[in-house]
């Protein structure tokens, strides 16, 4: 039988917006590749500049991501966040009703977070990002009956601004018996949290998902190295190394997981979705190589599609894969 998933993260919604000129960035002072975290007034801005250009709205946030994946793929989920009381938020409320995911929504009168994507011709991303009510969720919002009845807990290492809440909610999910999983967000970060991540992962974590630049900035190594170091400190590291795939290691054994073919149109969301598969392949009890060979499909099929939201047709083609690669 399938486990549960709990995810916790910043509700926001993205604001998908492709571009073909890199200038833009430029004159919005958003170094390319980053996660920028601007207040309500640079948001604004940023919106304003943007009118113009093609957008796509669709509710986001990292965490929330990886739990829509998995809720699409069957697995019974819910989703902590904290949210305003406007029709941003109403909009991220009933796309996780319509995607099966049970909302532990907390609000307020602040504006709901607001995250503006920049998507480059070379597929990669660029986040202006406005927490705004996103940011008010606390360890005291937190219970331990949030907790109860789920067996993972899936964590945005966005979060780890907020350490209190962090704290508490990883002793909260592994007092209630949760294997506790979290993916480390983004490069700048990483970095400018590296000494409390490295607290975090003696001990207090089980899964930890990183890619090539948030590996290097947490521990200055190399990719395989780098899953070297983590894997001391937790059950299950996994690293991804874009076009050449990933690497899981647990107990000792390295495994390298092949990408799929794929056309790249937009990287928002290969890493969520890529955790998304994973957590659904050790939910039912796969190989780690299966797992990340389901990471992997999922990955390769939503960075064809602007944003981090496949449309049915597609779940429908990964899903008619799935019975092959669970055999």
């Amino acid at each position: 039988m399938a486990k549960k998933v709990l995810g916790i993260g910043n509700a926001l919604v993205d604001i998908m917006i492709k571009i073909d000129d890199e200038a833009i960035l430029k004159q919005l002072q958003l170094p390319k590749g980053s996660m920028q975290l601007v207040d309500t007034l640079r948001s604004g801005s940023v919106d304003a500049a943007t009118k113009t250009l093609n957008r796509l709205m669709s509710s986001g946030g990292s965490a929330a991501n990886t739990i829509h994946g998995l809720a699409r793929l069957g697995i019974e989920t819910a989703f902590i966040g904290h949210v305003g009381q406007d029709e941003t938020a109403a909009f991220f409320r009933q796309d996780m009703i319509n995607a099966g995911i049970n909302p532990l929504l907390f609000s307020s009168d602040t504006a709901s977070g607001i995250a503006h994507a920049f998507v480059t011709a070379d597929g990669e991303r660029t986040f202006a990002t406005c927490l705004g009510a996103a940011i008010e969720l606390t360890d005291t919002h937190l219970e331990e009956k949030l907790f109860q009845g789920y067996d993972y807990f899936y964590i945005e290492g966005y979060l780890v601004q907020n350490k209190a809440l962090l704290k508490r909610a990883i002793e909260m999910a592994s007092k209630a018996g949760l294997k506790v999983a979290i993916d480390l967000a983004s490069f700048n970060v990483v970095e400018e949290q590296r000494d409390f991540l490295n607290e975090l992962l003696n001990g207090k974590i089980d899964i930890v998902f990183a890619n090539e630049d948030e590996s290097k900035a947490l521990t200055g190594l190399a990719p395989e190295a780098a899953l070297n170091s983590i894997a001391e400190r937790c059950e299950i590291a996994v690293v991804k190394i874009g076009r050449e795939g990933s690497l899981i290691k647990s107990k000792g054994q390295i495994t390298h997981i092949e990408p799929i073919t794929a056309k790249a149109i937009d990287t928002t969301g290969a890493g969520d979705m890529y955790a998304s598969g994973f957590l659904y392949g050790i939910s039912h009890g796969l190989s780690l190589a299966k797992a990340g060979q389901i990471g992997s499909l999922l990955a390769g099929n939503v960075i064809e599609v602007m944003g981090a939201k496949m449309d049915e047709s597609r779940w429908e083609k990964i899903k008619s894969l799935l019975p092959a690669l669970m055999a």
